[in-house]
């Protein structure tokens, strides 16, 4: 049996999520930092993570905060101020991808490696280990016997993705958004044109497949495999979706508690944080947005992990339609559906459209849109009113477990309370003890007030009545008594458990390579300098800083289109395919055949012909 704990990790857009997180049963939460966040539309002030981080200690749960972009040399000295303002707040560590910030003079906060860092190989986190960081956030792709074999080759703590929206591009290795417009996701700032629209073609010009979102992946979602997971090293389980809504963060960690706290149950492990949480729903993933789901890489390398017909929320398969008339049609267990519940479908064409549920009877659903809903079609629900409603209006609550104790002694009674942390208090109900007329009428009765718990932020694990015979006492004596004893838990409390506090040293381990070009993301001369003291020979100046990306591969990826299409040569060379945006871009598809990889490189753009001249008149 395993003693270590294992810590489910959620997402904060902002004050209100991560307040919502830890109530329903996160171990910790991060959150975008008010600049140089990955997520640039989701920063927060230090006024609003200090009030969090207040919020998540009262559970002895944990805040990380965001700040895993590449900075410029201008912004170096900002940054640092800030992570030492988010330290002052109470933040319990810093997750950051520029190795300049190392050099510049950061607080004594755990350092954790973005994912941004590309955390692909043993040897990769294995330096990162020796140079101070408390954990490494691994990269999305990697199998679960990769994971096993960084563990066994490391001992830094390995935390990992398990569900939320996939980059089709390892983190940190995409530049397709700045070479398409400057938004650069290693700023921060990525436009997603991994969700557009693409045509691919071969080296001929033929269709292989026509207006298709081809680089968009499925969600993650490893619920299934937390135990696999934990047992190959990993120890903190994170939810994406520092983008997404209030009602995705209640009902996504709502869910992942439950599931892990069932691996925990049967594997013995331990949980970082107190508190149990208690949802007013019983949460499904399925009800909230999602492309669909994968478990991605973690077994091997499956061919069905795209999402290419839309990068929308298309929802949950109801069953296809029949007798479609003018505002109505039939469906099999109609009833299912309720007025106000949002649909789907995907018209003759392949493009998804929806309505809202005006009403259902006799089998017939009523909507307020049906343009281009034919007979056999496909219906999905993509928004669950009831189910939404009750999410967003009651949430969960997150209250400590108490055990209480009623005995009596020569001058009255005792009730003890013990908090699940190992504190207990204790109050006292002193006067004439009467004996019961009705016995089991009054030891009822004592239960039953005694487990009144209320609002008090408690719930009661367990009552125990050590009673040398059963006394009758008025009830408001009893309710008196359990509020004196759940005071006294409360001045019970000792000082919070003080942060980890781990300062960053200067180190000379040499890195795993002698040469780093564009892709390792060094943007300003303390990172440089960080790099080569660490034995790097040559090193290329990011993308961001005025690298020439003509020729350089602007996505790597592990997802492979001819895979996806059935078109694997399984391992033997092939010809690149070519990839065509709706503006008239062109995208060459490279294929590393031997390692299962693909490249995507920008073609430059055909020279305008010019019209021909006109002959002058004869």
């Amino acid at each position: 049996m395993e003693n270590k704990a294992l810590e489910l990790l959620a997402p904060a857009k902002d004050l209100a999520c991560g307040v919502d997180a830890v109530n329903c049963g996160a171990d910790a939460v991060y959150i975008g930092a008010e600049r140089f966040g990955a997520r640039v539309s989701a920063g927060n002030t230090v006024a609003d993570i200090e009030r969090l981080a207040a919020h998540a200690h009262r559970y002895r749960a944990r805040v990380y905060a965001a700040m895993n972009t590449i900075l410029s040399d201008e912004e170096l000295p900002r940054a640092v101020r800030m992570a030492r303002q988010l330290w002052d707040a109470g933040i319990d560590g810093l997750i950051i991808q520029d190795m300049g910030l190392l050099e510049a003079g950061l607080p004594p906060v755990p350092l954790i490696a973005s994912t941004q860092c590309h955390n692909d190989t043993p040897e990769k986190v294995l330096f990162l280990e020796k140079a101070g960081f408390k954990r490494v956030i691994l990269a999305r792709e990697l199998t679960l016997e990769q994971i096993k074999a960084i563990r066994a080759a490391t001992t830094v703590e390995l935390e990992s993705f398990v569900h939320g929206a996939l980059c089709v591009s390892y983190s940190g290795q995409c530049y397709l958004s700045y070479a398409l417009g400057g938004r650069s996701g290693n700023r921060g700032e990525c436009a997603q044109p991994c969700r557009r629209l693409y045509t691919l073609k071969d080296a001929a010009g033929e269709v292989i497949a026509g207006n298709k979102h081809l680089l968009s992946l499925k969600d993650f979602n490893l619920s299934r495999r937390l135990a696999h997971l934990a047992a190959a090293g990993v120890t903190s389980f994170k939810i994406e979706g520092r983008l997404k809504d209030r009602a995705y963060v209640r009902n996504i960690v709502s869910y992942y508690r439950r599931e892990l706290d069932k691996v925990i149950e049967k594997k013995g492990y331990a949980r970082p944080s107190v508190g149990r949480s208690f949802a007013a729903f019983d949460p499904d993933p399925a009800k909230t947005f999602n492309r669909g789901y994968t478990e991605y890489f973690l077994d091997g390398n499956p061919a069905d992990i795209a999402s290419p017909d839309t990068p929308k929320f298309v929802g949950e398969p109801l069953g296809r339609v029949s007798d479609v008339k003018l505002g109505s049609f039939r469906l099999n267990r109609a009833e299912r559906l309720h007025p106000g519940d949002g649909i789907s479908y995907f018209d003759r064409n392949g493009v998804l459209a929806g309505s809202l549920v005006n009403g259902v009877k006799d089998g017939r659903v009523r909507v307020d849109n049906q343009k281009g809903l034919e007979n056999g079609a496909d219906v999905y629900r993509n928004l669950d009113k009831e189910f939404m409603k009750v999410v967003e209006r009651d949430g969960a609550r997150r209250l400590f477990g108490v055990s209480l104790e009623f005995s009596d002694y020569e001058g009255g009674f005792t009730l003890k309370a013990v908090h699940e942390d190992g504190r207990c208090a204790e109050a006292k109900l002193r006067g004439v003890k009467a004996k019961a007329e009705k016995p089991e009428q009054a030891l009822e009765t004592i239960k039953k007030q005694l487990s009144k718990l209320g609002d008090t932020g408690y719930y009661l694990k367990s009552l125990e009545l050590k009673l040398s015979r059963p006394y009758f006492i008025p009830v408001g004596a009893l309710n008196d008594l359990r509020r004196d004893a759940l005071a006294a838990l409360e001045k019970a409390a000792g000082p919070a458990p003080a942060r980890e506090e781990l300062p960053v040293k200067p180190t000379s381990h040499p890195y795993p390579a002698a040469e780093l070009d564009f892709r390792a993301n060094v943007f300003n001369s303390k990172a440089a300098a960080f790099y080569r003291r660490h034995g790097v020979k040559e090193i290329a100046m990011a993308a961001e800083g005025g690298a020439d990306l003509a020729g350089k591969p602007l996505m790597t990826t592990r997802f492979c289109i001819r895979r996806r299409l059935g078109l694997c040569r399984k391992g033997k060379e092939v010809e690149p395919l070519y990839l065509e945006d709706q503006d008239g871009r062109r995208f060459r598809l490279e294929f590393d055949c031997e390692r299962c990889g693909m490249r995507l490189f920008m073609e430059p753009k055909k020279p305008e012909e010019k019209p021909p001249e006109e002959k002058p008149a004869e």
